[in-house]
């Protein structure tokens, strides 16, 4: 009765998923390849694309297709950023598909956000799809749908 009563209380204690390694594969991939990409790593980005792999912001119609071509598109968009980073509001995978909810933080030369001489600081709500090729370890998949409207407002009031 007594180890009965400990395995009741043991499996009651609420448990949480709180390193890394408690994750699924996908989303510990997901999660390399964002902070990656946020902290601008292009060497450690460059292993996760082939010449297949695609990057689809759907939101603004644009696409580049292999490696090489994304790469130069995220050098392009990173250029000059000082703060650049992706929270996570949620994020779930089915298989090999990750999908992450939350906001791209950008804080960097407005230039390129038609504020010439400013330093922009904005939040755009998102949300991005990645999909893996698991046993190559490489996206085949990269898509955002991003709220470019709020995005727009903020640098309206900036």
């Amino acid at each position: 009765m007594r180890l009965l009563c400990l395995l009741v209380l043991f499996l009651s204690i609420p448990v949480k998923a709180n390193n890394f390694g408690d994750m699924p594969v996908a989303q510990q991939y997901a999660m390399q390849y964002i902070h990656a990409l946020t902290h601008q790593d292009y060497k450690i980005l460059r292993t996760f694309y082939s010449r297949d792999s695609l990057f689809y912001d759907k939101t603004a119609n644009v696409k580049y297709k292999g490696a090489r071509h994304i790469l130069a598109f995220f050098t392009r968009a990173h250029s000059g950023v000082l703060e650049y980073r992706f929270d996570v509001d949620h994020m779930f995978n089915n298989g090999s598909l990750v999908v992450l909810i939350g906001s791209y933080r950008l804080r960097g030369p407005g230039e390129q956000y038609g504020k010439p001489g400013k330093v922009i600081d904005i939040a755009v709500p998102g949300v991005t799809t990645l999909k893996f090729d698991m046993d190559k370890k490489r996206i085949v998949e990269h898509i955002d749908l991003m709220d470019y409207q709020t995005m727009s407002d903020q640098l309206a009031s900036q």
